[in-house]
């Protein structure tokens, strides 16, 4: 059975898919909310994930390995005719990940009640993303719950053909903080001018709607934030990357986990750079690890120049 706990009991919710990564060699948990709120559990925080999954095997399977890292499972909602999601995941030479997203599946019929708003209401952040938006079902919930969220996290994870910029634009316009990456960045801030630097497209995306912090993943070269008004930059660490599933979702956060510990935006940056370059050494996005491996990763190696 699932896990049960009261509604003030979590500062996280992350909204959205639940599935396997169908890697060529192996099947891996994965959905960018399901990788935030595993980080965010191993780095002490109180994460519910909000999402729906099948009662096939495979949905089994999710909800006994979340249980036995007693990451709680009150909200994972269960579909009786529907399947757990799958993605048929294939690597590169650089490790870089590409995704055939198999629809339907039960995560895109998400639906709202009561007991979720009341979640919603209490948490300090909600963390969603754009593929929720795939399927009306887990659409309308999402933007219900949008109206009543306190910090609005979008993790924006355009994915083809799932997305459209009128939705990005909407989804956008709803959230307090936004992280995407820097092909994305390049892709939204192209729809409305042409910019050379990084901070002017940034600026673009804040000032057009109205959004208080960003952060841009670079991949090997690193990130950049403005939190609130002020930038700040890492060149990330240099690893041997196994692939970089959920590199990005375990940056956002260490990251959220940082600022809730009330940490500067220059160590919420190297803590969650650590924890980026950590996971992108590692196959799959649930790597086992502890809070010391960051900290040892990033005391003892390389800074990339």
């Amino acid at each position: 059975m699932p896990q049960t706990s009261s509604s003030n009991a979590y500062n996280v919710v992350c909204f959205g898919e639940i599935l396997w990564d169908i890697l060529p060699d192996k099947a891996v948990p994965g959905g960018a909310p399901m990788n935030v709120a595993y980080h965010l559990h191993r780095l002490g925080e109180r994460p519910a994930l909000l999402t729906r999954t099948g009662i096939d095997e495979r949905g089994k399977e999710l909800l006994t390995m979340m249980e036995s890292m007693n990451i709680d499972t009150t909200l994972i909602q269960l579909d009786y005719e529907l399947p757990t999601g799958i993605v048929h995941a294939t690597p590169n030479e650089q490790g870089e990940m590409s995704y055939e997203i198999v629809a339907p599946a039960a995560w895109d019929h998400i639906q709202y009640d009561h007991d979720v708003e009341s979640v919603v209401k209490n948490a300090e952040y909600f963390v969603f993303g754009s593929l929720a938006t795939r399927n009306k079902q887990s659409k309308e919930t999402l933007y219900k719950l949008l109206e009543i969220a306190r910090t609005k996290v979008l993790d924006i994870n355009l994915r083809q053909p799932f997305f459209t910029r009128e939705i990005v634009e909407e989804l956008l316009s709803k959230c307090d903080v936004v992280k995407m990456n820097i092909s994305e960045l390049e892709l939204i801030t192209g729809w409305f001018a042409e910019y050379k630097s990084i901070e002017d497209r940034i600026q673009l995306i804040q000032d057009k709607f109205n959004i208080r912090s960003i952060i841009i993943t670079m991949g090997a070269d690193g990130a950049v934030v403005n939190f609130r008004g002020s930038y700040h930059r890492h060149n990330g660490y240099k690893v041997q990357v196994a692939d970089t599933i959920g590199s990005g979702d375990s940056f956002l956060a260490a990251f959220l986990a940082s600022v809730l510990q009330n940490k500067s935006p220059e160590e919420a940056l190297t803590f969650a750079s650590g924890l980026g370059a950590l996971v992108a050494s590692k196959t799959g996005g649930w790597p086992a690890y502890n809070i010391s491996d960051i900290y040892s990763l990033i005391n003892n190696t390389q800074i990339i120049h």
